[in-house]
């Protein structure tokens, strides 16, 4: 690897409070990126826990309240990201939510409505402002996060799944549009990762066991292992992919029982 340095990069990675967003910014800010981390929630001093590590790394930090399913807070976002930093080189989008253990028979429209106004427009939206600010400048590099369910469908994931995909198609049509202006647009599609977002299937050691033996690679996911191909997304070293949805599932698309003719 010859070009993983991002320093003088500017990145937006929404969802930045934990988890994966967390994960995704402390390595993007160790390879030399300045930083806008955002999330909906704002007053439970983790956006500010972030920024300090952030800063720790001698990198610069904004932190920003964003509701990722409104317009109006994604152009504040993008703003404020521009007043401060003259730029935006590389958009995350790891906002989104889960309601598990819905079928699609189950889920009520309110739950539908905020699952895909969430994981789906949200994305959408930040893709849409932000690329056109990437556009102006000639060039950016957009990460998405989509999941193994939107690969493949899962038990209770219900409206999460239809979402994912969405954000698959996505990913595929914007790097089709902004190829021609330098701006590279691709997917994450990770498995089941150990963070809080999804602390119910992993909490019971022996059900984490259970789960594991269904991973080739023989473990779970922590946060770290999908921030490192999010690193190497945004990094110079895959500089010609575009379009592309990179399992990080430690093998379990291919250990899939294939369909029989």
């Amino acid at each position: 690897m010859k070009n993983l340095g991002l320093k003088g990069k500017t990145a937006i990675v929404t969802g930045g409070r934990r988890g994966i967003g967390r994960a995704i910014a402390l390595a993007l800010a160790g390879a030399g990126a300045d930083l806008i981390i955002a999330d909906i929630v704002a007053d439970d001093g983790k956006l500010e826990e972030v920024a300090a590590e952030i800063k720790k790394l001698r990198r610069r930090c904004l932190i920003v309240k964003v509701d990722i399913s409104s317009r109006s807070d994604i152009e504040r976002m993008a703003r404020h990201a521009i007043e401060v930093f003259g730029r935006i080189d590389i958009l995350v989008n790891c906002a989104g939510v889960w309601i598990p253990g819905e079928t699609l028979l189950e889920c009520p429209e309110e739950h539908w409505d905020r699952v895909i106004d969430t994981n789906l427009k949200g994305t959408y939206l930040c893709c849409q402002v932000v690329g056109k600010v990437m556009a102006g400048q000639a060039g950016g590099n957009i990460i998405n996060l989509s999941s193994q369910v939107g690969l493949n469908p899962g038990t209770g994931a219900g409206a999460y799944s239809i979402s994912k995909a969405g954000i698959i198609m996505l990913t595929r049509q914007l790097a089709l549009e902004l190829a021609g202006k330098n701006i590279r647009v691709n997917a994450l599609a990770p498995g089941i990762v150990k963070t809080d977002f999804n602390y119910d299937l992993w909490k019971d050691p022996e059900v984490e066991r259970q789960i594991s033996r269904g991973v080739p690679l023989g473990r779970l996911a922590g946060p770290e292992d999908v921030a490192l191909a999010a690193l190497f997304l945004a990094s110079d070293d895959s500089g010609y992919i575009t379009g592309a949805t990179v399992p990080v599932d430690g093998g379990w698309q291919v250990s899939m029982t294939p369909l029989r003719q």
